[in-house]
This record gives C-alpha cells, structure tokens and sequence, in this order.
C-alpha cells in the first residue's frame, strides 16, 4: 500500500499484545501516520500480525526493519531484555524510537539507549501511558492550580489479576525482567512523578510470590516512596488480586483528591475533590484513548513541537525508582534512589 505524501511510517518491533490491542490503532488513528512494517523473530507469527492489521511488509530480523526505507519511526515493544539493542540499532539507522516500559533492565543500559538516540539525533520517548489520561493530567492542573493546598502524602493502588494471556515471560522469566515491579510499579512511579511534579528520593518496599510468579517472582508488592518535596507515596501492586479496582489519591493540607478506576489502559474513571466538608464530582474534559494521545504527541515531538509526553529521561527515573524498589524489597532496607 503506497504512503500518502509526508506520513511517517512506523515499524513495530515485536508482534505483541500492547501492539494488538492499542498501538496499531492508535499509529494510524494519526494523520499522515502509519504503520508500515512489523518485526517478529518468527517469520510465521510476523506474516500472520501483518496480515491481520494490514500491514504492508514483515521481518524476522531488526536490522531489516530498521533500515527499511519506509520506515521512519520504530516502536519497541519487545520482552524488556531486549529494548537496549534495538533501541541502538534503530538509532544507528537514524529512526525515532518510542520504547516501551522499563527502558531497559538496568540504569547503565537505559543512560546507553538514550545517548546513542541523541548522538544520532533522533527523537527517543517512553511509552508510559497513564500520564496521558484525562484523569491524571487533572488532577496534575489541580494540584499545580493550589486546589488542595500543600500535597502531604498520596496513595496508589494498582493491584491487579493479570490476565491469563499475559502469563507468559512476565511470571517466568527473570532473565527478561519478570516480575510485577517492573511491569506496574514502574507505571506508578512515572505516574506519581507526573501528577505531582516531584521526584522520590527514598523507597522502602517488600514483595511476596503468591502463586503467580514462578520460582520467586515477585508478584506482590507494597511500599512507601519518600519525595524530595516531603510527600509520602503509598503503592500496592499486584498480579493476583482479582476483585480491588485501582485509584490514585493525593491529600493535601486543604483538601484531598480521590481518583478511581484511573489505573488502567481505558479512557476510564472519575475524580472528587474534598474539602471544607464537601465533596464534588471534578470536570476531567472530554476523555481521549491513551495511545492515541502519546502517539499524537510524539508526532509532533518528530516535527520539532514539543517533546514527547514520556521523554527517555522519564523511562530512565521510572526505571531508578524501580530497581531501589526491587533492591529494598530483596534487602529489607530503605533505598534511596540512585538516578546516575
């Protein structure tokens, strides 16, 4: 299928579910934006993706998709052992890369994809979702506008029942970064940092394996983030907890905001602002599909208007917060936060 003039086309490398579901949709949901080419090391499960979604061409090897001539953007969407390499190769061959979640599985690695994106002087980005919601980016405004008054503490409850197709590699490989640390408290992290505009110093955390994880994967977790403001942030995530919902609260010297249903892939939930002894429904606007609006953004990060809504620096502090979580929770000590 031939390019309109001036779309961006975008190769997917790996023939993954987020890609299924969300991405692909939202690439070409974009005007002059298309996805033109996917990457997956089977040659049968590739031919099958792109047939699927339209999809004009396949390959078995990053090298061939990166330095396919059509392909302008590549989205990185492969097991989390994987992201380094192929972020390095995509920028050697002068491509945008929107990278998902964590970056990589270590701060060395992460620091390594995003200078060779600058060198090659290439657009980089994180794929991390929920900062795009409608939900979030109000209560953000809220918070900055002074409508609680001093933040003191927040909470983040985002324990979930991973769903049977996705109890793969995530529960049973370590060696590909398993475990639900790196797959939803690197989430909330980002999230945190976003809505209210601060950066945490400090974790305390302890995990468990409740019958998910295999050989120890941690499939639990609980735990408090210390900000450089003061805030105290409580999480809780989980792959087992079947019936809980999900929400993100912060409370302030003023008031408090009380989100729910937000912790989700969904253009989904509602916020209530609570102060002198009442309680009202927030006006969130009119909500937007969270790939779209990332996808949208990064658009127009590459035509030089702005930057991308997750930049490569915010995957590198999500993935810091991350591992000083995974270290405290292995260790039973409070660490502080080691961004270099």
């Amino acid at each position: 299928m031939q390019r309109p003039f001036n779309t961006k086309g975008w190769g997917i490398i790996g023939a993954s579910t987020i890609a299924k579901e969300y991405m692909i949709a939202a690439i070409n949901a974009q005007p002059r934006s298309r996805v033109v080419a996917v990457m997956s090391r089977s040659p049968q499960r590739g031919r099958m993706f792109a047939s699927e979604h339209g999809i004009d061409r396949y390959y078995s090897r990053v090298d061939d998709l990166v330095h396919d001539p059509k392909v302008d953007v590549v989205y990185i969407c492969t097991t989390n052992d994987r992201h380094k390499n192929e972020t390095l190769a995509a920028a050697n061959a002068g491509k945008h890369v929107l990278c998902e979640k964590p970056l990589a599985l270590t701060l060395h690695d992460a620091r390594a994809m995003a200078a060779a994106c600058r060198s090659a002087g290439v657009v980089m980005g994180t794929n991390h979702h929920l900062r795009n919601a409608v939900t979030h980016r109000r209560l953000r405004a809220l918070i900055r506008g002074g409508a609680i008054g001093q933040p003191l503490a927040a909470r983040v409850f985002h324990a979930v029942s991973l769903p049977d197709h996705l109890r793969t590699w995530r529960i049973k490989r370590p060696e590909a970064g398993a475990g639900v640390i790196f797959d939803i408290t690197v989430h909330d992290t980002d999230t945190l940092r976003f809505v209210l505009d601060d950066e945490v110093e400090t974790v305390t955390a302890m995990s468990t394996s409740q019958g998910l994880g295999v050989q120890g994967i941690e499939d639990g977790v609980m735990g408090v983030m210390r900000f450089k403001s003061g805030v105290l942030g409580q999480f809780h995530d989980a792959f087992t907890i079947a019936h809980a919902g999900t929400g993100f609260e912060v409370h302030g010297s003023e008031g408090s905001l009380i989100a729910t249903d937000v912790m989700t892939q969904r253009p989904v939930g509602s916020v209530l602002l609570r102060r002198d002894g009442t309680q009202e429904s927030v006006t969130l606007g009119p909500p937007e599909d969270l790939y779209t609006r990332s996808v949208r953004v990064f658009n127009r990060a590459i035509a030089g208007r702005g930057k991308p809504a997750a930049t490569a620096e915010d995957g590198i502090r999500s993935l810091a917060v991350a591992l000083a979580v995974r270290e405290s929770a292995q260790t039973g000590r409070s660490i502080r936060v080691a961004y270099t």
